[in-house]
């Protein structure tokens, strides 16, 4: 069993910055991915960033590429982090972490298994 929760919420202003971390128990293998997903009142959840767990590689939605970046400090401690710089309005979401079912490299919700709680983040002045 994955258990993951998210810290690091809050409100800031435009243009300022925010750092999410998910703290995860249980297994994270090599080939999973973990994921920072988010979700607006009335929207459909949405793909933020993703890292592959072993080799480190990251990707990101457009929406975010260049001012938000997902890390792991290192294998063996199974914390994630998105550090939100340059932060918009329309950032303000519900952010939630997920690790992978498996080993696909996807940034679809349903390829996702296990979920944190969320934390809310909300950009305004």
């Amino acid at each position: 069993q994955v258990q993951l929760v998210e810290s690091g919420g809050g409100l800031v202003q435009p243009g300022g910055s925010l750092r999410l971390s998910c703290a995860a128990s249980g297994s994270i293998f090599s080939s999973h991915s973990m994921a920072w997903f988010r979700q607006a009142p009335g929207k459909e959840r949405e793909f933020v960033a993703r890292i592959r767990w072993g080799a480190g590689t990251t990707n990101y939605d457009e929406s975010v590429k260049g001012r938000f970046t997902i890390s792991r400090v290192n294998i063996g401690e199974k914390t994630v982090h998105l550090q939100m710089n340059s932060v918009k309005p329309e950032d303000t979401a519900v952010y939630y972490c997920a690790r992978s079912s498996g080993s696909d490299w996807s940034s679809r919700p349903a390829d996702y298994r296990y979920w944190g709680q969320g934390t809310q983040v909300t950009v305004s002045s």
